[in-house]
């Protein structure tokens, strides 16, 4: 299917870039997203969240088509902080090419995945016209890389409450490791922020019998949950692993028994566990070994995974058709929006390479920009496609 393409995704990406839309500042990055978007009839709603305790936060979403299947763009414009601007070779928000590369904050997480589904719907409407038998539509947050309250969770709760449904997302998360075209993400590990603080009583260490030390009981509350695996890991899914982040008593002196000690951990799990059961599992760990503590928990997601179907198979075939590489299914990584959305609709994500996320000097190669516009256009053509049959 021959077809002009009216949106360069190298220039939109450029245009993004150059938004210092730190999180949660919008600083312009959804106004350039609505001017590319609207000229292709996509109706866009600007959606402002707010909480106790947490700045507003913009967000966008835009619908072209108003008949099923609505296939959803998720993303952010926002991006992390910059660290020392010094230590950049290129602007951070300068969005330069050199020697093929596009150098910037965001480029790789994750506002050239934007552009590219932007200049790959653009391409697939100039093909099919604006009546090809469904809609496309974008759900782009400025809370990804905070505290994630105010962002895409909100907004499929209005659209529900609107009469929005979705029937297939693909989130443009970085996900190759080294090459583009290595890894669908199909699901994601949960995640739990554990917070142990064991109590005693303070007192002189020359006199331990008027005192009561937490740290021995501390210690073996940690190596309980330390020393056995909680898993072998699952079809799609690797093991789960629990890493201690901090031990901490507070002693700034060398003669006093410290009163309490605290101690912070997180849980990466699969889908053989989610937060109540391993709240369970760590109190009976820690309720063996005995004395006073306290257990504050913090679930960020639960696992989750979209089993292969038709969504990823659409994917796949777009990416062999372009790199011809097959990808790998996977679960691996962090956690991502992607959590929030696998209730209302199959969802996957695919993007650039990941290896400079979050880093100096964040950069993708002109090349890969252009081919994962393709890989889009191809997803597109395809998920509708499969649609007819």
């Amino acid at each position: 299917m021959a077809a002009t393409n009216p949106i360069d995704p190298i220039e939109l990406s450029r245009l993004l870039i150059r938004c210092p839309s730190i999180t949660p500042i919008d600083a312009g990055v959804l106004g350039v997203l609505e001017s590319a978007l609207k000229p292709l009839g996509f109706n866009c709603t600007r959606l402002v969240f707010s909480a106790p305790g947490t700045p507003d936060v913009d967000n966008l979403y835009a619908r072209l088509g108003k008949s099923g299947p609505n296939l959803c763009f998720a993303g952010h414009t926002d991006v992390v902080p910059v660290g020392d601007e010094n230590a950049w070779s290129h602007p951070p928000f300068g969005a330069e090419i050199s020697d093929g590369v596009l150098y910037g904050r965001g480029t790789v997480d994750m506002k050239c995945a934007v552009a590219c589904f932007v200049s790959a719907v653009a391409k697939y409407v100039a093909a099919n016209g604006a009546n090809f038998g469904g809609s496309i539509s974008f759900l782009i947050t400025n809370d990804e890389e905070g505290p994630a309250i105010n962002g895409t969770k909100k907004v499929l709760q209005w659209m529900a409450e609107n009469g929005e449904t979705i029937d297939g997302c693909i989130v443009g998360e970085p996900t190759n490791p080294d090459h583009l075209g290595q890894t669908i993400k199909i699901g994601r590990r949960g995640s739990l922020n554990g917070y142990l603080t064991v109590k005693g009583v303070q007192g002189h260490v020359a006199y331990p019998h008027n005192a009561d030390n937490p740290m021995g009981r501390l210690l073996k509350m940690l190596s309980a949950i330390n020393e056995t695996p909680l898993d072998e890991g699952t079809d799609f899914f690797q093991p789960s692993n629990l890493e201690i982040t901090s031990v901490d008593v507070g002693n700034d002196t060398t003669n006093i028994i410290p009163g309490q000690a605290r101690a912070r951990f997180n849980i990466r799990f699969n889908d053989l566990h989610d937060g109540d059961s391993l709240k369970k599992w760590l109190n009976d760990k820690f309720a063996s070994i005995g004395g006073d503590y306290t257990l504050d928990i913090d679930v960020s997601g639960d696992s989750f995974i979209t089993p292969p179907g038709m969504l990823s198979s659409v994917m796949s075939a777009a990416i062999t058709k372009i790199t011809k590489v097959t990808p790998e299914l996977s679960t691996s990584g962090g956690t991502s929006d992607a959590r929030f959305i696998k209730n209302f609709c199959p969802v996957a994500e695919f993007g650039l390479i990941n290896a400079t996320a979050h880093k100096v000097d964040e950069n993708a190669a002109v090349e890969d920009i252009q081919n994962l516009s393709e890989i889009y256009f191809e997803m597109i053509d395809g998920f509708f496609k499969s649609g007819e049959k």
